[in-house]
């Protein structure tokens, strides 16, 4: 039956009058729309309608593309509401003004006619804006769960996905996610529609499908440990994530999947995280095998052994000397090809100094350029004079590795005590310190056009309050910290350096080096956490101890990474120093989700070429763009560019040292073990 029958005459007689107003347009008649009931269904042609100021919603709405779609695919299934214009030519729609624009944008792409007819509901001028009230707000959204459960249900019913997608103007991958979040315990998805458990917590959880565990994730830990980031990470734990994991980068996630190993998607995360690998031995084999030719060109080089070895820590790197090298003597030909360069240099330079009122900002720019290049090629020379004693070489060893960043890196000159012994018999050279990184130098360089000590105490806070955080979230790196820090001074008598203030004095007082710093996230964060602890504990010493007694083992440990974390200092007072480099490389500190560069915090406090230095980083090719703005304009066009590029100036890099985390998590299991037998 035709859902219109009531009104059937009155709405021929709307698109006959319809068809009169276009006659009439055409031949410069004046026409008037016939008047017709209110409160009657009508079908109107398309062509006839207009938004209404009478509309409470102003705005053209969202997401309209997608609403286009749907109506193209299942038709329109709400009619849209019309009052007659003033000047009784138009019916203009004081509720459906999402409908409309979509409705137009479909004649837009012609797959509707511009006379299209549309079921509209014509009211009285005096309700127009009653009814367009009460439509927008009488009424109730289904809940995420509804929704998704409706879903499933398409797809038990054979629905695929991108039908779904399409039929309602979403991507497959909402339709995805949403299902994805279908399968979430029976449990959590009840105390979710309870207010009990958060979409983002659910969406934390779906990364398995294993009920057991998404349930044991979340209840039994307490509750302040229910940060999303902190499910995914309990879920994953024993995993790679790929898009942290310097093997991963190393070998490649599609390199890694053709091999056979197993993928597990995080669908909430963006397009560079949510990748776990579950195979740990095969991604580390995959990695000894691309490592193999590296190795055969050391050995090459006639070192007396070649080691490969994916992930060395710094801790395995400091049982070794290394060997020192020394200056040789350029030959003729590179002395000539150093005092070249050296003298062209020289002229580029004098040039910029002396005549820069004669050079445009491109040439200005090339003549920077040069000199960069030229200053490659004099650093490349001086490379190959460093050279390792002959005799040195066939005793010493190298370690061919995986750096954090994914690339290649080759520990040359390592010396072990046998050999360090020898040496000293033979009178030859030794090293006077541990191993350090391949290519570190005795002492760190001060950048070039450096960073000022105040900007650096700003940054270094930053990074402090972020490793404060991340230290909170991972008990057991927080126990070894603080172990650590006791065995240093109880047993072996030292003061080594540490982050960790054993006389346990908060530090929480980082706004006096940044003032932004309590709005960051990670303190923010801390402040939350602190405060529901501080709220649950007795203030009265002996209650305390009796309530930490009777506490859960887990629950203390808690307490104590909070404690541990709140004590951490990573203040730095120059550029190339990085306090707790070790602790930050243990709880894999992640300084791009903590920190963004902005004018306010990084670009207005640097030089223009440092800012400029910053932007040949993330965005190359707008250096040349960017170097003709004034200061504040540079700064602001900085900031946009490095939005999402997780780009970090110096201080706020964690070096190579460590990877004490993995080997961390590999003694979970055991010491999970020994608290239980009581060992």
């Amino acid at each position: 039956m035709n859902t219109v029958t009531q009104s059937e005459t009155l709405a021929l007689s709307a698109v006959a009058a319809a068809a009169a107003v276009s006659s009439a347009a055409m031949t410069g008649e004046s026409v008037t729309v016939p008047e017709v009931a209110p409160y009657e269904l009508h079908l109107i042609p398309l062509s006839r309608l207009r938004p209404s100021s009478r509309n409470v919603r102003q705005s053209g709405g969202t997401a309209i593309p997608e609403l286009a779609a749907s109506i193209a695919r299942v038709g329109l299934l709400q009619n849209l509401t019309v009052i007659t214009s003033p000047d009784e030519q138009w019916f203009e729609v004081v509720a459906g003004r999402r409908r409309l624009a979509a409705l137009k944008l479909l004649v837009k792409r012609h797959k509707l006619a511009k006379d299209h007819l549309v079921p509209c509901l014509l009211v009285p001028d005096t309700s127009a804006r009653t009814v367009s009230l009460s439509e927008n707000v009488q009424r109730e959204a289904m809940t995420p769960v509804d929704e998704l459960f409706a879903w499933k249900a398409l797809v038990a019913e054979g629905r695929s996905t991108e039908d779904i997608a399409a039929d309602f103007g979403v991507t497959p991958l909402v339709v995805k996610r949403r299902l994805r979040l279908a399968n979430v315990s029976p449990r959590l998805l009840a105390d979710y529609q309870q207010g009990a458990v958060s979409l983002e917590q659910l969406m934390a959880l779906a990364i398995t499908d294993d009920h057991a565990a998404q349930e044991a994730a979340f209840y039994e830990v307490p509750q302040w440990q229910r940060h999303p980031e902190s499910l995914r990470d309990h879920l994953t734990h024993d995993e790679v994530d790929a898009s942290r994991d310097a093997l991963a980068h190393f070998v490649g996630v599609e390199a890694y999947e053709a091999a056979g190993g197993g993928i597990r998607r995080d669908l909430f995360a963006d397009e560079k995280k949510g990748v776990f690998l579950t195979d740990a031995g095969l991604l580390e084999k995959l990695a000894r095998d691309r490592l193999a030719d590296a190795a055969e060109s050391v050995r090459a080089e006639g070192w007396g052994w070649v080691e490969v070895t994916p992930r060395v820590s710094s801790a395995e790197l400091h049982t070794f000397q290394r060997a020192r090298r020394s200056r040789r003597e350029p030959t003729k030909a590179e002395a000539k090809r150093i005092e070249k360069l050296e003298a062209e240099q020289a002229r580029l330079q004098d040039k910029l100094d002396y005549e820069d009122d004669d050079l445009s900002d491109d040439g200005a720019q090339a003549l920077h350029e040069e000199l960069d290049r030229l200053g490659d090629q004099l650093d490349a020379i001086e490379q190959t004079l460093v050279v390792y004693d002959p005799g040195i070489v066939a005793m010493a060893g190298a370690v061919v590795s995986v750096d954090p960043m994914g690339a290649v890196v080759v520990h040359r000159g390592l010396l072990c005590e046998e050999q360090v012994k020898a040496l000293r018999a033979q009178a030859q050279p030794i090293p006077d310190a541990p191993a350090r990184g391949e290519g570190e130098p005795a002492e760190a360089p001060t950048s070039r056009g450096g960073l000022s000590e105040k900007l650096v105490r700003r940054l270094s806070a930053h990074r402090t309050a972020a490793l404060q955080a991340e230290v909170a979230r991972h008990p057991r790196i927080a126990l070894a910290a603080l172990v650590h820090q006791l065995v240093q001074r109880v047993i072996l008598g030292g003061y080594g350096a540490s982050p960790i203030n054993i006389s346990a004095t908060p530090q929480d007082r980082l706004e006096q080096h940044a003032p932004e710093v309590a709005e960051a996230p990670a303190a923010q964060g801390l402040r939350a956490v602190r405060e529901a602890w501080a709220s649950r504990l007795p203030g009265d010493p002996k209650a305390l101890f009796a309530e930490l007694l009777e506490m859960e083992h887990e629950e203390l440990l808690s307490l104590l990474a909070l404690c541990v974390g709140l004590t951490v200092s990573a203040i730095a007072q120059r550029e190339n120093e990085t306090p707790a480099a070790l602790l930050a490389q243990a709880v894999g500190l992640d300084m791009p989700s903590w920190w963004t560069p902005t004018a306010a915090g990084y670009f207005d406090h640097v030089s223009k070429a440092k800012a400029l230095e910053a932007v040949q980083v993330f965005a190359p090719g707008e250096v040349q763009r960017l170097a003709k703005l004034k200061k504040a304009q540079i700064a602001s066009e900085a900031e946009r560019l490095a939005a999402g590029t997780g780009w970090l100036p110096q201080v706020l890099l964690t070096p190579e040292v460590s990877e004490v985390t993995e080997h961390a998590e590999a003694k979970s299991e055991e010491v999970d073990e020994d608290t239980k037998t009581g060992v």
